[in-house]
């Protein structure tokens, strides 16, 4: 049996897509997929691969809905998410609170990972996120989420970046503007991260693995094989990024983890992530991503819920 795979050339993966890490209990053959978030879709769509990188707040949603796949404890991608929300420069002698009553634009859908995390942060700094008219540029992978009343979506043909340069929205989310007159709400934003991570043990997960369902019963050991296998790929990755990091934002970021915490900056497993794990969930709940709050581990395949790596 081969395994579509979905997922990007990044660190945690980077031996896996080189081939130096293999197995033939669980052989993987990775598609191509250009753009990612596009792969995100198709699998909770359509079911279209076998194995596929999934924004986590996607799949929470998706699980509720329904969508027969299930999650390994296995966390490619994690950020600090401070940076995600920003204003005109001009604006900037707002402070976070003031935005109450305003329109925010979130990039994409209102269930997207980043979003979720920047809203947080929002939440955290004071704005009371009920107040506020969230404009989003895209609709939601989970075709059956309904998002909540104060979710609307951005006129055709318009632009986040548009919006924001001429006064129509007050901030936006996730939205990675470049241009000089915007900047993020908060000054030094990674360090205002960095200190949510010191305080509560909390660094943002946005993306993990998932499995369709149906080749989890056929093979029960199937979540255990790929469990591994990726779990490597990551130690190889971690164990360079001790050594030599890149540059990269992600290896500054992990780096800076790794010197606050003094351990492993992508754990894998359950009880590693419960901390980040909770609060997610507690997120989701708050800003109405999902309705029924989950048991952490009832979102993993069974034979992965203690499983580290």
């Amino acid at each position: 049996m081969t395994l579509s795979t979905l997922t990007r050339p990044q660190g945690a993966t980077r031996a896996l897509i080189d081939g130096l890490v293999s197995s033939p209990e669980a052989p993987l053959a990775f598609v191509d997929e250009p753009v990612l978030v596009n792969g995100f879709r198709k699998m909770v769509r359509n079911l279209e691969f076998d194995v596929a990188e999934m924004a986590l707040t996607t799949y929470i949603t998706a699980k509720e809905h329904g969508v027969a796949f299930s999650a390994l404890p296995v966390f490619l991608v994690r950020d600090f998410h401070h940076g995600a929300t920003q204003v005109l420069r001009t604006n900037t002698v707002r402070s976070v609170p003031d935005l109450a009553g305003g329109r925010i634009g979130v990039n994409r859908g209102y269930t997207v990972t980043t979003g979720v995390w920047g809203r947080a942060a929002l939440g955290r700094a004071g704005l009371d996120l009920e107040s506020v008219t969230w404009v989003c540029s895209g609709d939601e992978h989970v075709a059956e989420y309904t998002p909540p009343s104060n979710v609307t979506s951005a006129p055709e043909g318009r632009t986040l970046e548009e919006m924001l340069l001429e006064g129509e929205l007050d901030a936006v989310v996730g939205a990675n503007i470049t241009h000089p007159d915007v900047v993020p709400i908060f000054e030094a934003p990674d360090d205002a991260a960095a200190q949510v991570l010191r305080q509560s043990g909390v660094f943002p997960i946005n993306h993990l693995v998932v499995i369709r369902d149906d080749l989890l019963t056929e093979n029960p050991g199937l979540a255990g094989s790929v469990f591994a296998l990726f779990a490597e790929a990551k130690r190889r990755y971690v164990e360079r990024l001790r050594i030599q990091p890149d540059g990269s934002r992600q290896d500054r970021i992990l780096s800076r983890v790794m010197e606050i915490t003094g351990r492993d900056p992508l754990p894998y497993g359950v009880e590693p992530n419960r901390a980040t794990l909770e609060a997610l969930i507690d997120t989701a709940v708050k800003q109405h991503i999902i309705h029924d709050r989950p048991a952490v581990e009832d979102l993993f395949a069974a034979g992965t819920r203690k499983l580290e790596g």
